[in-house]
């Protein structure tokens, strides 16, 4: 259940998923929704970004991960993302995005849930970009950057219908990632 609703999530959003259409995804006998779920579509919905969420932001680190150098791996996980999303027909992007838009305002368990994914993404990407850039202030200003580069990009990308706003957002963030580095007279090449 946790997988199909994770990908009607992602791909219609909290609002226009149904607890059936759920079910119908998953295999599972309807009654077992309420049995392992008891407070229904939204305590589904905190499981599944509560499970979806922290598995992608260990693929993005995986990815920056596989580069030496920060520059490459920067321009590779956005590539990466753009043939991935390319690769879905530009319905499936990020995890729990389409969920944070829909009830910033609405859920506040849920609104809760997907903030505090978000902040374990930046306290990685936080990490992960320390290794290069002196200072935590610089690092975790790099990752804000890197996140909202990547998010919005796939709002861009799936409304487009083409990879060129993250490719461009890649470029950005390898350029900003460089820029600080320069300053800072930061090497991360080999």
């Amino acid at each position: 259940m946790l997988a199909a609703a994770g990908r009607l999530f992602r791909l219609q959003g909290y609002a226009g998923t149904g607890l059936k259409q759920i079910v119908s995804e998953s295999g599972a006998p309807y009654g077992s929704i309420y049995h392992f779920f008891p407070n229904g579509k939204e305590q589904l919905a905190h499981e599944v970004i509560r499970t979806s969420g922290p598995e992608y932001g260990r693929l993005v680190l995986m990815l920056l991960n596989s580069r030496a150098d920060p520059l490459a791996a920067l321009e590779f996980a956005f590539r990466q993302a753009a043939e991935d999303l390319a690769g879905t027909d530009y319905a499936d992007a990020c995890p729990i995005a389409t969920i944070a838009l829909e009830v910033a305002n609405t859920s506040e368990t849920l609104r809760v849930a997907t903030a505090e994914v978000f902040a374990d993404w930046v306290d990685g990407a936080t990490a992960w970009f320390g290794r290069f850039v002196p200072g935590d202030e610089q690092a975790k200003m790099l990752a804000f950057a890197m996140i909202s580069m990547l998010e919005g990009a796939f709002v861009l990308s799936r409304a487009a219908r083409s990879t060129d706003p993250l490719l461009a957002a890649g470029k950005a963030i390898v350029d900003l990632t460089g820029n600080v580095m320069r300053q800072s007279n930061v090497s991360g090449r080999p």
